[in-house]
């Protein structure tokens, strides 16, 4: 099985929160199983550990974390990495390799990244050659390298679950009584 890992990168708590929680939501629902942000948030990581909690999954954060330690560990542990930017290969040019890789750590960035970052990544993947959001990025990426239909998966150990429905909101809460 392919493990994803989303590693967030220049996140500032008083400017970032919205995008960062949209960039941690979107690799959740696209198949990652959890985010490293290196920076120190902790309402972050109870946004996103509640959105767990209510919708299920078992997608981590791990808060304050030093990148270049993760990134050399990821490695060590034969990991690769891409590093997600306006800078880079183009995507399309790459989608298979990313494919094939069975551990994946994605990079994205807020301000400016460290420029060691170029040198640290497998892959420097523009998604796009034009400015753009980290959420549409991390999206496009994770939607062309998915295995199956990423928008299809079921999260174990929800207490709330939506009904697809062409009118209306319907969700169902699960109580641990009723099967999911």
């Amino acid at each position: 099985m392919k493990r994803i890992v989303l590693l967030r990168l220049g996140h500032r708590p008083e400017r970032d929160k919205r995008i960062t929680t949209h960039v941690g939501l979107t690799a959740r629902l696209l198949g990652a199983e959890g985010m490293l942000l290196a920076s120190d948030d902790p309402g972050i990581v109870q946004t996103l550990e509640d959105v767990v909690r209510r919708w299920g999954g078992n997608f981590y954060i791990r808060n304050n974390v030093n990148f270049k330690q993760e990134i050399r560990e990821w490695k060590a542990d034969g990991g690769k990495v891409c590093h997600l930017s306006m800078y880079g290969v183009n995507l399309p040019g790459v989608t298979e390799e990313l494919k094939n890789c069975d551990r994946l750590m994605i990079v994205v960035g807020a301000e400016k990244v460290p420029p060691e970052i170029y040198q640290l990544a497998d892959w420097n993947i523009a998604v796009g050659s034009q400015p753009h959001s980290e959420v549409a990025a991390v999206a496009i990426t994770m939607d062309r390298i998915a295995d199956g239909e990423p928008l299809e998966r079921e999260f174990p150990n929800a207490e709330l679950t939506i009904v697809p429905a062409e009118r209306g909101k319907q969700v169902i809460e699960n109580t641990g009584t009723e099967p999911k």
